[in-house]
């Protein structure tokens, strides 16, 4: 389990070997063509932030030699707002007074007849932490449903366990998505003080079972401004190395969440600039050529034109972060307010102005 291999390592020292490292150890780690954990450390540093140039066009030359010139396309579509966590920077936390929705069969259609004819067909299902309200059952029937209509579905929900992602997968899920937050144990109770989130090793461990079940694709992330970015970064690089190496027929993705506004506001501890989340994907890249980096509509319509060019391989698109949010009620609570608010045509016009060739799915399952 990662739990092993993370608890070998002290969050203050790693920190520390981050902010202390040189341009030597930048130097030697951009001279590589396979990157230790240590290298990736060196790339996320203060260090390295005169190297961008380099790293850039490093990460925009591998990305297209493993990748090509296309870029994924997801839709998220939010199924609920029930949540019984408490969570210091969502809006779905269960301590703030909203009102609570959770799509019906026929309300989920709607929003199918909506996202196919925008061409969608790799979709993102997203609830808030809700056993009852929205369980095992109510995702069985869920996916039944949309199973016939997409060729990827993709889910970012409660963690489960292993037999029930097991079932997932044998229903039709191709990936499973899980932010660890942040990987500072003290920080995440601090910000997770009620609920089965506030759990942090069973969160740690979730994507041990996620690997386990034979899942596809597994997604990894913090969401960058709880906690000292880089230092999060590392440990995150930490865990994708480790699940590699253990579920080597899995492939993996991370995505890479800016905290944003939201009913309720927590502002970020820690501030991470545009140019240090050019650096951050860079160093991914350059660390893990064959890893997906996804970026979502949290960032702007014009840093999201010059990331597509530089390591990003999947992005959503038009996307609305509340149930219902496509077709039954727009206007409704959203989990956090999206920055790019272009429509789906626009989105594509500027990927092939890039070169780029938009692609609505991963793969297809043969049944």
């Amino acid at each position: 389990m990662f739990k092993d291999l993370f608890e070998k390592y002290n969050w203050a020292e790693v920190k520390t070997l981050i902010h202390t490292a040189t341009s030597e150890q930048v130097e030697a780690a951009l001279k590589k063509e396979k990157l230790l954990v240590s290298d990736f450390a060196a790339l996320v540093s203060p260090a390295a932030a005169p190297y961008l140039e380099e790293m850039i066009s490093k990460s925009s030359m591998l990305t297209r030699q493993r990748f090509g010139n296309t870029m994924q396309l997801y839709i998220p579509m939010y199924l609920s707002n029930e949540c019984k966590n408490i969570c210091t920077y969502c809006g779905f936390s269960l301590q703030n007074k909203v009102p609570r929705k959770t799509l019906s069969d026929t309300e989920i259609m709607q929003e199918v007849a909506i996202l196919k004819k925008r061409g969608f067909d790799h979709l993102l299902l997203v609830t808030g932490e809700d056993g009852q309200m929205v369980g095992m059952p109510y995702f069985r029937n869920a996916i039944k449903l949309l199973r016939p209509h997409f060729a990827q579905i993709s889910i970012e929900v409660q963690p489960l366990e292993a037999e029930e992602y097991q079932e997932l997968s044998e229903l039709g899920v191709h990936t499973v998505l899980v932010y660890q937050e942040t990987y500072k144990e003290e920080d995440y109770k601090l910000h997770h003080p009620k609920g089965r989130k506030s759990n942090f090793h069973y969160r740690l461990e979730t994507p041990d079972r996620i690997g386990k079940a034979g899942i596809h694709k597994i997604g990894l992330g913090v969401l960058i401004g709880l906690e000292d970015w880089r230092t999060d970064s590392f440990f995150t690089a930490l865990h994708l190395s480790y699940l590699e190496k253990t579920y080597w027929k899995t492939r993996f993705s991370i995505s890479f969440p800016r905290l944003r506004p939201f009913s309720g506001g927590l502002a970020p501890k820690v501030e991470m600039s545009d140019r240090e989340l050019v650096q951050l994907i860079c160093a991914y890249r350059l660390f893990n050529p064959d890893v997906e980096l996804s970026i979502s509509t949290r960032e702007s319509a014009r840093f999201r034109n010059l990331l597509s060019t530089i390591g990003i391989t999947s992005m959503s698109a038009g996307s609305r972060t509340n149930p219902g949010g496509y077709s039954i009620d727009p206007q409704s609570l959203e989990q956090f307010e999206i920055s790019d608010e272009r429509s789906v045509e626009e989105v594509i016009e500027m990927l092939k102005s890039q070169g780029l060739q938009p692609v609505y799915k991963d793969w297809t399952y043969v049944w």
